[in-house]
């Protein structure tokens, strides 16, 4: 078990030194940062969508910016679409569960706005369904995904980050350490 526990610890510092070293993807986050810093400072907000591990992610990652992450400011507009049961329920009863997202992005959504798409596979109907919806209102979209970089989400994406793993937990790791690196890059913006 000790050698077990030692190789998955060492694939996730692969994973990370490999995203480290790559200028793209680090450009990538920082346009991101500055796409997102721009529409909060315009008054816009950010919705936020996933599945399974990635609904918790996005929760995650909405919380970081609506209460704070390491400094005091102002709240900001962010709300994961995962949260509201008798909302994902109806949808998915009265449509289908490939609507629970983008019944939500048509209500809630305005141009200028921007979704967060998380999708490890890059292929999950509903956050297709979610990234469409956002497009036809006019919103911006981000994706994060897995090493999936044709897939149909970093397709329609307009920012698509791309985890290099087919691993679903060490791409969830990923995310989370993507999602807290722009979220302090975006609160430093509205301490100064």
């Amino acid at each position: 078990m000790y050698d077990f526990i030692k190789s998955k610890i060492d694939e996730h510092i692969n994973i990370i030194t490999l995203l480290n070293n790559d200028k793209g993807f680090i450009e990538n986050i920082l346009k991101i940062s500055n796409i997102l810093t721009k529409a909060f400072k315009s008054e816009k907000k950010l919705l936020i969508c996933g599945n399974g591990g990635s609904a918790a992610d996005s929760q995650h990652i909405a919380t970081e910016f609506v209460s704070r992450f390491l400094l005091e400011r102002k709240a900001i507009d962010a709300e994961a679409l995962t949260v509201n049961t008798s909302t994902l329920t109806a949808i998915g009863n009265d449509y289908c569960f490939d609507k629970v997202f983008s019944r939500q992005v048509e209500s809630k959504g305005k141009n200028g706005d921007i979704l967060l798409a998380i999708s490890t596979s890059g292929n999950s109907k509903n956050i297709i369904e979610a990234v469409k919806a956002a497009k036809a209102i006019g919103m911006k979209i981000v994706g994060f995904t897995g090493n999936v970089t044709g897939t149909l989400l970093c397709q329609l994406s307009d920012y698509c980050v791309s985890v290099p793993s087919n691993s679903t937990a060490r791409i969830q790791e990923a995310h989370i350490l993507i999602g807290h690196i722009i979220c302090e890059i975006v609160e430093k913006e509205f301490v100064k």
